[in-house]
This record gives structure tokens, C-alpha cells and sequence, in this order.
């Protein structure tokens, strides 16, 4: 496996994706941290340029955990967790921040299954949104740094 350079993020953009891990929005992170909304998204544009200059959150928090620019979560037992093939599979795309259209195209499903298959694969990793799905894919296992560090090559 080919590892990339570790990340080293500002303070402030380390505590700005750390807040999206847990799928609360850009607003409840300035609200947390105490700074105001355009500040915050301020240093979440620089944090992603140098995660790679993804554009997405759950990329960014991807990139972040492959990285070890922040710290990964704790993992969970899997054995409990029953995720059809199809789930699964969306879980990278998901990671790379790319819309159901182009997963749909990836997979050579139809759109409209491949939307069905997002929203149970949320459900049954009880995440909030997609960059909480991925610090739950992580926390399973699902999603991997060897993953993630595949389609930054």
C-alpha cells in the first residue's frame, strides 16, 4: 500500500472538520467554536486546498482521516452491521464527494437505485449527511486510508 504525506492543518481548520465528522452543519461548528459562519467557511476552504483541494466535505474529512491530518475515529465491531453489496459499494464514491449521476454512471446502475441505495446505506450507518457517512464508514471499516489514497494518486 502506498501511503501519502501526512497533512498538518491550522488549529482552526483542524477544529472546523473535526465539527463536520459528526455530521453537525458549518453553522453549529462556528456556533460551537464561537467564531462567525463566514469565518469558519474560511478556514475550511484553506483546510481543503491542502486536503488535496477537494471540494467536498466528506471528501475533505476522507482525505483528513487518510491523511492523519486529524485523528481517526475509534472503530466499532462490524459484525453487528449488515450492509448489502450495493451499499457498500457507494461508500468510496460517497467519500470522493461525487453526486448519485456519476455514481450511477461508475456502476452502471440506474440513478434512481443507486439515490435508494444512498439513502438506506445513511439509515443504516445512522449517519446525518454524507460526511458524517464517511467517520462511519471509518469507524466500520468500510472506507480505508488505502482507499482513499487510491483516487488521490
Amino acid at each position: 500500500m502506498t501511503t501519502i504525506a501526512r497533512i498538518t492543518l491550522a488549529p482552526r481548520e483542524r477544529q472546523i472538520i473535526e465539527g463536520l465528522c459528526d455530521g453537525s452543519t458549518l453553522a453549529v461548528v462556528a456556533q460551537d467554536l464561537t467564531i462567525r459562519e463566514g469565518t469558519a467557511a474560511g478556514y475550511l476552504k484553506l483546510a481543503k486546498r491542502k486536503l488535496h483541494g477537494v471540494s467536498e466535505n466528506a471528501a475533505a474529512i476522507a482525505v483528513a482521516y487518510a491523511t492523519e491530518a486529524i485523528d481517526r475515529p475509534a472503530v466499532l465491531d462490524p459484525a453487528g452491521l449488515c450492509l448489502p453489496l450495493e451499499q457498500r459499494q457507494l461508500v468510496p464514491f460517497i467519500a470522493r464527494g461525487l453526486r448519485s449521476a456519476q455514481m450511477a454512471t461508475e456502476l452502471k446502475r440506474p440513478v434512481n437505485v443507486v439515490r435508494r441505495d444512498g439513502r438506506d446505506l445513511m439509515t443504516n450507518l445512522g449517519a446525518k449527511n454524507p460526511a458524517h457517512l464517511v467517520t462511519r464508514a471509518w469507524q466500520y471499516q468500510i472506507l480505508t486510508a488505502g482507499q482513499v489514497t487510491s483516487w488521490l494518486r
